[in-house]
């Protein structure tokens, strides 16, 4: 029994891994077309390390993914440090390797001058699609390394949205590129990086800021113990009683990080089966243990 238990949570395990690598690998390359066909033909630079590439490629003529990459390399330390350690960094420098790779390696088969000379529709295509980008990775439990990296340690330690911390931390960029580009194009960089976060907001599980669990079960003790060893998330519990069966239960809550929601549900559900969730919207958390998710 104790075996069949094992190869079910080893099963699982590499079905999440697997997916999870999926929304990376796709999110990495719609990041890279979005760059190449929206952002760098418009001289867009919404912030972040692609941004900064985008300003410094004006000066060096250096390849935009190789910039990338060299920028990437000490945050990627930042976040080895506060998110995850090295399963942030396999993901993470895979995510960096397979973006930056893709930016250089696409180019030569889209079109040099991207698809349109409108700055209105490069500024809102290139949000749409990068947010949508982005999501996807963070869905794989991974981040696109530059300041996405500040984001997602930002966010587990304040609880507030990815939208607005790409607004604080990007908004040195934008104001660079304004100096490079001028100020047209850096206000239609800032439309661009408010879309950016919506969207990736929206990909990742809603536009709320945090999520609140609620699990009524009947196998408290077990299911407390694999959401604290998979998610060190702090956990309080009561007791419960149905009003129609009048059997008793134990209601179990705690706040999770929006990337983590999938998670929860699937440790949750492995370990009782019959468990009753609800996930609900929060706005933001205070005090408490809220720790990097580590699978």
């Amino acid at each position: 029994m104790i075996k069949k238990l094992k190869s079910i949570s080893h099963g699982l395990d590499r079905r999440s891994t697997l997916r999870g690598f999926f929304f990376l690998t796709i999110g990495s390359l719609i990041s890279a077309i979005n760059l190449n066909l929206f952002l760098a033909p418009s001289e867009l630079a919404p912030g972040g390390v692609s941004g900064a590439a985008i300003i410094l490629n004006k000066f060096t003529d250096w390849p935009i993914g190789l910039l990338m990459l060299s920028l990437n390399i000490p945050l990627i330390f930042v976040g080895f440090r506060y998110l995850g350690r090295f399963n942030f960094l396999i993901r993470t420098f895979y995510v960096v390797i397979l973006f930056s790779l893709g930016v250089d390696l696409l180019a030569p088969l889209l079109p040099a001058g991207g698809v349109t000379d409108n700055l209105m529709l490069n500024a809102l295509y290139g949000g749409v699609i990068g947010g949508i980008g982005t999501g996807l990775i963070y869905r794989g439990q991974g981040t696109s390394g530059g300041t996405g990296v500040l984001a997602r340690v930002l966010q587990f330690k304040t609880g507030l949205p990815i939208s607005q911390l790409y607004l604080f931390i990007d908004g040195g960029i934008v104001l660079i590129a304004g100096f490079v580009f001028g100020w047209d194009k850096a206000l239609f960089a800032l439309v661009t990086l408010y879309i950016w976060g919506i969207a990736a907001d929206q990909i990742l599980e809603g536009p709320s800021v945090v999520r609140t669990a609620m699990i009524v079960t009947d196998r408290p003790k077990e299911v407390a113990e694999a959401v604290f060893e998979r998610l060190r998330l702090g956990i309080t519990a009561w007791p419960a009683k149905g009003m129609f069966t009048e059997e008793e239960h134990t209601v179990l809550f705690f706040a999770v990080s929006r990337p983590n929601v999938d998670a929860l549900k699937t440790v949750v559900l492995d370990v009782d089966s019959q468990a009753f969730i609800v996930i609900a919207h929060g706005h933001q958390t205070v005090g408490g243990t809220n720790k990097p998710f580590q699978p």
